[in-house]
């Protein structure tokens, strides 16, 4: 009899063990679910910022756009031998018209389109700074398209931004707001001075 009792308590105590063994896998269950949808969440975070993606100046020395963090960036494709080279000229102005007011003029050099940026970097220096007298920021050669993409174009032009689809060619420029989102986009016929990239440069100054 009394080992039925003591087999009836030991019965008992397995009862409560296995109760409380559930509740803890139950627990352990939950936080793991709740773990994973947090790695989830993570994973779809947007990209990086624009400041954070890493560049090369002309030099081939490290740069990054958090250098220019808080002002309003014009960011141009640039090549040498295109037709639309000339532009040279209106970016060095516009350079000069607003390089104290807040905005920073940058130039890609790039040789995807049409093989017009054959240089070195220090050949692509030499003909800006003597044929236009260029002083706004160059960087280091890199791809706007293809396999090679540079990160920065893939920002600028991949499915995540406002104005998606590859660069079509030389001298298409994007504004860049203050806070490092894209504000704006415009094809190479598009000049410098022109009205629509004037007035959304303003803008984003404005705010």
């Amino acid at each position: 009899m009394e080992d039925g009792k003591m087999g009836w308590r030991l019965r008992g105590n397995d009862s409560r063990l296995h109760s409380t063994a559930m509740k803890h896998f139950a627990l352990a269950l939950s936080l793991v679910i709740a773990g994973t949808g947090w790695l989830r969440a993570e994973e779809n975070q947007p990209m990086n910022s624009i400041y954070d993606i890493p560049l090369k100046d002309i030099k081939g020395q490290p740069a990054s756009l958090a250098t220019y963090k808080g002002q309003v960036l014009v960011l141009v494709n640039v090549a040498s031998k295109c037709g639309y080279t000339p532009q040279y000229t209106g970016l060095e102005a516009l350079h000069q018209s607003y390089k104290d007011k807040g905005v920073r003029l940058l130039g890609f050099p790039c040789n995807d389109y049409g093989g017009q940026e054959p240089g070195t970097n220090e050949e692509i220096v030499q003909f800006c700074s003597t044929k236009y007298n260029v002083t706004f920021p160059l960087f280091d050669k890199l791809h706007c398209k293809g396999a090679e993409q540079h990160p920065l174009y893939q920002s600028l032009t991949g499915k995540s931004s406002p104005f998606p689809g590859d660069v079509a060619w030389n001298f298409e420029k994007f504004v860049i707001a203050k806070d490092g989102t894209i504000a704006a986009r415009f094809k190479s016929g598009v000049k410098p001075d022109a009205p629509e990239l004037v007035a959304a440069i303003e803008k984003e100054l404005a705010k």
